[in-house]
């Protein structure tokens, strides 16, 4: 894999968005921002405070996290088929000296870009209400990279193995709503039995709503940054070797 060639994968998915970027920004802000409304404002009425912080505060900084992670997945699961099955993007790419695993680096560089656009988009909006306790929120920009490149991996994955587009509905049915739910955005896992806080332990969105909420509040969640670390490089391969294979066999 080169860098350069990867980098210029990355510069067309980018020129791409410049010209699309009004219509697709708004269905990714306005979304977690209705979140952050209905439930802040709404069950924040009758739910005042969790572990001493007012239910809007606690909230906020997870759907930083999960903006990022809806972001990073739509794009990597949805606009990769797209562009490998539909557009054919992927043949007139590889047609250029751009090999398929430069072809694979850069969907997911991308993939992880959009993840940081829409959840530092989000930060702002959490910070200029007030939302937020310590302006160490700022070092959360790097994580959300790191965060957003895991859903990437996985969603390349998914978008690799998927035999037809429909096939995504179970992965975001089966996958990416139990963890946008029990990943602890919401209520904290321990309320829940044991057993569900183990398996949400092992799940990447987990980890970055607790980088997430730490940074606004003031604190480095060591951890949670080394387990986020750890396993964007266990699963780094598998999106290189399952898209290739994908398109050798046609």
């Amino acid at each position: 894999m080169k860098l350069k060639r990867a980098f210029r994968v990355w510069q067309r998915h980018f020129t791409v968005y410049t010209k699309l970027y009004k219509s697709s920004i708004v269905l990714n802000f306005v979304e977690p921002v209705l979140y952050l409304v209905a439930l802040g404002l709404g069950l924040g009425a009758f739910v005042k405070e969790i572990n001493g912080v007012p239910y809007i505060k606690y909230i906020a900084p997870g759907i930083v996290a999960s903006s990022a992670m809806f972001a990073a997945s739509f794009e990597c699961t949805y606009g990769t088929y797209v562009r490998m099955t539909y557009q054919r993007t992927f043949d007139a790419i590889l047609a250029t000296p751009v090999g398929i695993d430069d072809l694979v680096a850069g969907e997911l560089m991308w993939g992880a870009t959009k993840g940081i656009i829409y959840g530092t988009t989000i930060m702002i909006v959490i910070s200029a209400f007030g939302l937020v306790e310590s302006p160490m929120i700022v070092f959360l920009v790097p994580f959300l990279f790191v965060g957003a490149l895991i859903f990437a991996e996985v969603a390349v994955i998914s978008a690799a193995l998927a035999p037809g587009i429909d096939t995504f509905n179970y992965y975001y049915t089966l996958f990416m709503t139990p963890m946008f739910l029990f990943s602890g955005i919401f209520f904290p896992i321990e309320s829940f039995p044991p057993l569900v806080a183990k398996i949400a332990f092992f799940t990447p969105l987990y980890h970055l709503v607790n980088i997430s909420r730490s940074f606004a509040n003031g604190s480095i969640p060591a951890g949670d940054i080394l387990w986020l670390l750890a396993a964007t490089a266990i699963i780094a391969p598998y999106p290189f070797r399952l898209m290739r294979r994908r398109i050798l066999r046609g």
